[in-house]
């Protein structure tokens, strides 16, 4: 089996483990005094490009469910743990529609939980849409997000 690696530089490896580990639901399988790794089977992998970010680089990262019922169990960790975000219901990003719940990481990643409506004729719902954020091509900015 194939398995998307992703590597994120971060400043309090403690306070990182937490809020990693409340996302994905379970703890690392490894714990070193500066490196943690998850072997996740679940979820599976996304991923995509776009010229639509503010800069070259991570954009934002995000977990999609399979079903309503697994998006919102993610947001209710979240919440439960105090992880501030912000909920965005039947929004069009990457010519999808979804329901989403955006949190930030420590390091100010913008992160995604979402279900998957339909698929949409446009990249988003409008060109207030693609200014929404100073740094994510579909990401609520900090301010308005967490």
């Amino acid at each position: 089996m194939s398995r998307m690696h992703i590597h994120i530089a971060v400043e309090d490896l403690s306070r990182n483990i937490e809020f990693y580990s409340t996302l994905f639901g379970t703890e690392p399988s490894i714990t070193k005094n500066d490196y943690a790794k998850w072997m996740l089977d679940d979820p599976k992998v996304n991923f995509a490009i776009s010229t639509r970010g503010k800069k070259a680089g991570v954009d934002h990262i995000g977990i999609q469910s399979d079903n309503a019922d697994e998006q919102v169990a993610i947001e209710q960790r979240l919440k439960a743990a105090g992880i501030a975000g912000m909920e965005q219901k039947g929004g069009t990003c990457c010519y999808a529609k979804s329901d989403k719940y955006w949190t930030m990481d420590p390091q100010g990643i913008p992160w995604e939980t979402f279900h998957t409506l339909a698929s949409a004729p446009t990249f988003n719902d409008s060109d207030a849409d693609a200014a929404a954020s100073e740094n994510s091509c579909c990401a609520p900015s900090a301010s308005a997000c967490c």
